[in-house]
């Protein structure tokens, strides 16, 4: 890791290829009215939000008003006036003027504003030309990049972003192995319920400590467009019923009622907020086929679409030429409060694709594949970019579909330019002509388009990647890890080595005598049985595959071609179909195929995640108590794009990802033990045996329905009924006032602690000493295994709090959904059934020693009793701490605890910026160095020698010493010096809240 010292004036932080914050000096006032021509979005009375539009600065003769990127309010079509504070770079709406730093100058690149002419005559506006800057090397520079210089350029004001930032992206094939940072301002943000409501209670609790603390609470608001989709509190309570969708939305709805209240408050309260009520879609289908403008064109300036979202999958709109990715939401708040965000220049991977899919291989296939590809290559903190005669191939579909796997290979986006594709698939949404052209031409005119029929001058890359598409086979991808590929042909094989093998990532060490174990039981009158790799959930699911129509009619066709030959779905199998948007059902009614779906089981249950992220639902009691009372390897089998272990459900042990045609088919084989070549996937009518390729569709013959199926007018009515909402959120009622007024008693949300005891000064640097170790794992600690996620244990801590609140346990919710109370996630991390604390000799689950006693007790537990004692804690681990979702509560959640240090092999970057955000010291073993190595057992108590303030530099060394003597130093993963304030401060929140004060 580089550490670079930078200016006070101009302090930009890195973290290690992760987007951070610009702080700036002080700021001078300055009035200005803003206006916008139209609305972004025209929202009708049913659904509570927000008119926007994101403005660039207005360039006149005088200086330029460029502190930060200003939108203009709308409410019911009329402009409102702005006022901006850009007081250390926080813009703050306020009234009817705009502030902007003193220090700001005019635009050193004005000369490249160039007016985009219409073709009929007149123009769109204008745009910072990047072929006026006559400089060959923005030929070669990758197409991500052009996006990243463009935002320089536009936004260059020699104050925030300076000129030399503009040089630095120009000579990206030097610079970025020097592991440069560039300021970067992305157009929006966006954001889903999980992370969504704790990010608006953060909002609303800095609105009440800014006022405890003299300020203004109506400096607190968004100042950049954030769209929160409502799509991860839906579960499948209720499956294989034809009123399945209606019934799981009024469960929903009656679970959710005070969250659902609370964001329509948040909608109403803050300005530049649009919410997409529940029942709507999931949220990165939305995006694709709804909120990407993948073109801005506000006060008559063009610039690209791009922005940062608190889900990890963000980057599926990546595969829109939309640059976006996931942060955390501590730094999604303080981007949706106007802070700049600064990243590490980052190398960039070419990965080209040649010739086409043979036929009968799905998108699924084909991004698992690449998935393996690059996890196996590393690129960690890399752009990924698709090139090649290959994406002719591609649908847009079919890009969004390896774009949103970005997460599982690593990368921070997996980009693909726009290109005629691209310009298909908005037309296909029913995107505005006249906008398509719009888009089109400034693309064009600005370098950032792809033509695959001319001859292109080949970007320079910082590695290559080569993937010809006709030798990808069908695959699916576990028991336990995305990224871990089978073959189909090979996975009979496969399973049986796990069984075999001892327990990790590939194995569950089931001893051979008991392997053919067979548990009986009867259900619903039937007799029925499972064995070790027995499929109970079987779920299509998840924006990965349910925004692409050709995997999507593809199941369907598979249900079809099974039912005609007389298959059925084994009854005990818990089935569901829960689409990303409205757009889908419509096209598998048009096709015909809906009722096979929903006669082999797979009913319309919800649209939302569901399963993929945990919201599976009970398993029937019959069905569970078999599977436990037989320790069975019981299976999942969905098309998600996540299946750490205890995330699907807690009975499934085995989760495998599938393309939802093969989820279909598995469900009809009942197994995962299966080799689909050689065995029969069931018995047809007539007692004849049917194998997969009886009931494979053939890629023409699903062609030929999305052909037929998938129209614009599906798109543009999905859409329009959004923006109405529906009867339940209509009729939801929601508190007034720009304050929230808590309730004490609410179990959903709950004024969080972290500013009550905030005072104007900053604490310093905290000490570490005699520190105990809460917990000691070994690699792959991922935030699903952190953070509270999925259904709540009846006997957990969170439990019990719930009970003793009085809430009955059919109404305890997903920790997901009660993600605003910091109580339960506080109770709730480190909560996961499947986590391995080396302290426990072997044993799995959420406990751990108290050392002081030996005692062995829940975690929480033994952290609350370590706080009451005043006892500092720490965490040991190994590689990859923190890998997987970005979720704020993995930072929070141990802060709440009272975890003071993490010491770790590596950090994923998401989750270490998440830690520094939250206070907390993220310290790295030297290399070739962890915890066996050095002799640590975690029973030892932990001293970490911080040195003062004006002694302590990023990424320096750092001692650690314990209690028998041991003595070691550590890597100090405060990546800037921006970091280290933010640490000063307490975390990036109270930084952001004395800088408002002053």
């Amino acid at each position: 890791m580089h550490t670079i010292t930078i200016a006070s004036s101009s302090l930009r932080a890195c973290s290690g290829g992760f987007v951070r914050l610009r702080p700036a000096a002080a700021a001078a006032e300055a009035t200005t009215s803003l206006s916008s021509s139209s609305p972004i979005h025209q929202v009708s009375s049913g659904i509570t939000a927000k008119f926007y539009s994101n403005s660039t600065s207005q360039h006149s003769g005088s200086a330029v008003l460029r502190a930060l990127a200003v939108p203009a309010g709308f409410r019911s079509g009329r402009p409102l006036g702005v006022r901006v504070l850009a007081s250390a770079a926080l813009g703050i709406l306020q009234g009817g003027s705009r502030m902007a730093s003193s220090h700001a100058t005019e635009n050193p690149f004005g000369s490249l504003l160039t007016d985009l002419p219409k073709p009929g005559g007149g123009t769109y506006g204008k745009y910072y030309s990047l072929p006026k800057l006559n400089d060959p090397r923005v030929d070669t520079l990758p197409y991500s990049i052009r996006y990243l210089l463009e935002s320089a350029i536009r936004n260059c004001d020699n104050f925030q972003v300076l000129k030399a930032d503009v040089e630095k992206i120009l000579d990206w094939e030097r610079t970025a192995p020097k592991q440069v940072e560039i300021p970067f301002k992305p157009a929006r943000v966006i954001l889903q319920d999980f992370t969504g409501v704790p990010a608006v209670v953060d909002l609303a609790a800095m609105r009440d400590a800014i006022t405890r603390l003299g300020g203004d609470p109506d400096k607190i608001n968004p100042l950049v467009p954030v769209d929160l989709v409502i799509d991860h509190s839906v579960q499948v309570d209720v499956a294989r019923s034809p009123n399945a969708l209606h019934a799981n939305m009024e469960l929903e709805f009656g679970r959710n009622k005070e969250r659902f209240a609370f964001l329509k408050w948040g909608a109403t309260a803050f300005k530049n907020m649009l919410v997409v009520p529940p029942g709507s879609g999931i949220v990165h289908q939305v995006n694709l086929e709804y909120l990407a403008r993948v073109v801005f064109n506000s006060n008559g300036v063009l610039y690209p679409d791009s922005l940062v979202g608190t889900d990890s999958h963000t980057t599926m709109i990546d595969g829109l030429g939309v640059a976006g990715w996931g942060v955390g939401g501590i730094e999604a708040e303080a981007t949706m409060l106007g802070q700049p965000m600064s990243m590490v220049l980052p190398g960039v991977v070419g990965f080209k694709l040649d010739g086409k899919l043979r036929t009968g291989v799905t998108a699924t296939d084909l991004v698992l594949t690449v998935t393996q590809i690059l996890r196996k290559h590393g690129v960690v903190g890399k752009f990924v970019e698709f090139y090649g005669k290959g994406l002719s191939q591609l649908s847009l579909a079919d890009r969004a579909t390896i774009a949103n796997m970005s997460p599982e290979y690593g990368a921070t986006m997996g980009f693909f330019p726009v290109d005629k594709v691209t310009l298909q698939y908005l037309r296909l949404t029913g995107r505005d002509e006249q906008k398509v052209e719009e888009i089109e031409a400034y693309l064009r005119a600005n370098d950032l388009f792809i033509d695959h029929d001319k001859s292109q001058k080949e970007s320079v890359y910082s590695a290559y990647l080569e993937l010809d598409l006709d030798t990808v086979d069908p695959c699916v991808s576990g028991p336990k890890r995305p990224h871990d590929r089978v073959s189909l042909k090979d996975m009979k094989v496969d399973w049986q080595a796990c069984l075999d093998n001892k327990v990790g990532f590939k194995g569950f060490a089931i001893p051979k005598d008991k392997q053919d174990k067979v548990a009986k039981f009867t259900f619903n009158g039937q007799p029925a049985e499972l064995r070790h790799g027995s499929i109970v959930i079987a779920a299509i699911t998840s924006c990965t595959n349910t925004s692409n129509p050709s995997v999507m009619l593809g199941a369907g066709l598979v249900a079809k071609k099974g039912t005609e030959l007389g298959l059925e779905v084994k009854p005990w199998i818990k089935t569901s179909l829960a689409p990303g948007s409205g757009a889908v059902t419509q096209y598998l009614a048009k096709s015909g195929l809906t009722k096979y779906l929903d006669q082999q089981g797979f009913s319309l249950v919800g649209y939302g995640c569901t399963t993929c992220i945990g919201n599976s639902g009970d398993l029937n009691e019959i069905v569970a108590e078999a599977i436990t009372e037989n320790d069975v390897v019981a299976a999942a089998v969905l098309s998600g794009n996540r299946n750490f272990e205890g995330r699907v459900h807690p009975l499934t042990r085995a989760n495998y990802l599938a393309s939802p045609p093969l989820v279909v088919a598995y469900a009809f084989a009942g197994t995962v033990n299966i080799d689909f070549e050689t065995e029969p996937i069931g018995v047809g009518k007539g007692g004849k045996a049917v194998f997969l390729r009886d009931i494979w569709p053939s890629s023409e013959e699903v062609a030929e329905v999305v052909e037929k199926s998938v129209l614009p007018e599906m798109f543009r009515s999905t859409y329009a009924h959004i923006t109405k909402g529906n009867e339940m959120w209509n009729h939801l009622a929601s508190p007034k006032g720009s304050q929230y007024a808590w309730d004490p008693n609410s179990t959903y949300v709950h004024e969080p602690p972290f500013f009550k005891t905030m005072t104007k000064d900053p604490p310093g640097v905290p000490s570490v000493k005699d520190a105990y170790c809460l917990l000691n794992f070994g690699d792959s600690i991922t935030t699903d295994h952190i953070s509270p996620a999925g259904n709540i244990n009846k006997d957990s801590p969170a439990a019990k709090y719930l009970i003793a609140h009085g809430v009955d346990r059919k109404d305890f919710n997903s920790y997901g959904s009660r993600r605003g109370n910091d109580e339960i996630m506080a109770r709730g991390t480190f909560a996961n059934i499947r986590i391995v604390n080396k302290f426990l000799k072997g044993e799995v689950g959420p406990r751990t020693i108290y050392i002081p006693s030996q005692e062995k007790m829940f975690i929480y537990d033994a952290a609350k009793r370590y706080k009451e004692e005043g006892a500092d804690t720490i965490i040991l681990a190994g590689a990859e701490y923190g890998s997987g979702s970005s979720r704020d509560w993995a930072a929070k959640g141990p802060y709440l605890q009272g975890v003071k240090a993490v010491i770790a092999k590596s950090f994923e970057r998401i989750h270490r910026s998440n830690l520094v955000g939250m206070g907390l010291i993220p310290l790295c073993f030297k290399t070739g160095e962890d915890a066996e190595s050095l002799g640590l057992t975690g029973f030892e108590r932990y001293t970490i020698h911080l040195p003062d303030i004006e002694n302590i530099k990023p990424g320096m060394d750092v001692a650690v010493t314990t209690n028998d003597g041991k003595k070691f130093n550590c890597v100090l993963r405060f990546d800037t010096q921006v970091e280290l304030t933010y640490f000063q401060n307490g975390g990036i929140l109270h930084y952001v809240l004395r800088q408002l004060l002053e």
